[in-house]
């Protein structure tokens, strides 16, 4: 994953593409203060991990900057998510999402609100980086209570 950003980033370099130049330094940039702070490399994983969070501010930064009058700063937000989602597996939709919570209840053999956090776990190791985790958490929510 890290060999394709970086190749990438080359390639972006010399076709002059500034905003995907600034976009893949910046995910270098977060994936370095995460293997600094986690103190070792991060696999593909972990990776994924930090641009799914990556991808989260600046859907949270969007909607700011759209409140707030600014449709210019929103826009580069929105291209920033562009580039970062073509790293990132395919999201799963609703019906999937749906289908992935009913599994993970019974494999975590859920009966009540109380047994969220088995149900989240098991859902977090076998999609990360496919499933909206707050979603998720809503159906599984949903589901339980």
């Amino acid at each position: 994953m890290r060999a394709k950003i970086s190749n990438d980033l080359k390639g972006a370099m010399k076709a002059g593409e500034k905003q995907r130049v600034a976009t893949l330094r910046l995910i270098n940039a977060a994936i370095q203060s995460a293997e600094i702070e986690a103190k070792k490399d991060l696999d593909d994983a972990g990776i994924l991990a930090v641009m799914t969070k990556m991808v989260k501010q600046r859907r949270d930064s969007i909607e700011q900057y759209t409140n707030g009058g600014r449709p210019d700063l929103a826009e580069t937000e929105q291209a920033e998510i562009a580039i970062i989602e073509a790293y990132l597996p395919k999201q799963m939709d609703e019906s999937e999402v749906a289908a992935a919570v009913q599994s993970a209840i019974q494999e975590a053999g859920a009966a009540s609100a109380k047994d969220m956090g088995k149900v989240m776990g098991v859902l977090k190791a076998k999609y990360a980086g496919k499933m909206d985790f707050q979603k998720a958490s809503a159906a599984v929510k949903a589901a339980l209570g």
